[in-house]
């Protein structure tokens, strides 16, 4: 779970991000991982609630304390956004990446830092299309089965 900022035009929001991942790791350091990191950003004024999740697929190499995944992105957003001029809810579909690292320092416990970067695409009144990125980096707890 994530609480930070995130910036949608040129306002600034708060956001609220529950964040799941499922990896499996193989002998050899081969690495799997299924991403899901959903933005929710609190209602203000008639436009409401906002949404943007982004969910990928990526393959990389894992060690006894840590892994690197690299892999395709897709994010879906339905969200208030305010531009230069005009305010309004924007709705669509991104194409990205993703990467990740996770590295462990006192046993289950470690440090997470992932970068998307997404096409957001389409015609909008409110913003134009262009590049979307995100960063997030803090705690990650590891269970494993044995």
């Amino acid at each position: 779970m994530g609480l930070g900022g995130i910036l949608v035009g040129t306002l600034p929001r708060f956001a609220v991000s529950p964040h799941v991942a499922l990896a499996w790791r193989r002998e050899s350091g081969f690495s799997f991982g299924v991403d899901d990191l959903c933005s929710i950003l609190p209602g203000t004024g008639r436009l409401g609630v906002g949404v943007y999740n982004q969910t990928s697929v990526a393959f990389g190499y894992a060690w006894k304390d840590g892994e690197v995944r690299i892999g395709p992105s897709f994010s879906l957003y339905s969200m208030p956004a305010c531009g230069v001029a005009l305010c309004g809810r924007v709705v669509g579909l991104a194409p990205g990446g993703h990467a990740l690292a996770n590295v462990y320092f006192a046993g289950p416990v470690g440090v997470s830092v992932s970068a998307n970067v997404d096409w957001v695409g389409g015609q909008s009144a409110v913003l134009p299309g262009g590049w979307a990125a995100m960063f997030v980096a803090g705690p990650v707890f590891r269970w494993r089965s044995k």
